[in-house]
């Protein structure tokens, strides 16, 4: 029995378009504006993105109160 000389195949690079940077990156500012909104920026209409967050805030260490 002898041992193939071949070398592992090698992962090919997978082509990322530029416009889906800037979505994942405008997705995580909004994220960013909605973990952090204790109520200022909704004050005038309710309080229901706050509370439909509030444990996924805590959860992922996100100062409420």
């Amino acid at each position: 029995m002898s041992a193939s000389a071949a070398s592992p195949d090698r992962p090919t690079a997978i082509a990322v378009p530029a416009w889906s940077w800037l979505v994942a990156a405008a997705a995580l500012i909004v994220l960013y504006v909605l973990l952090q909104e204790n109520g200022l920026l909704l004050a005038h209409s309710s309080e229901l993105i706050h509370e439909f967050a509030h444990d996924g805030r805590h959860a992922l260490g996100v100062p409420c109160h």
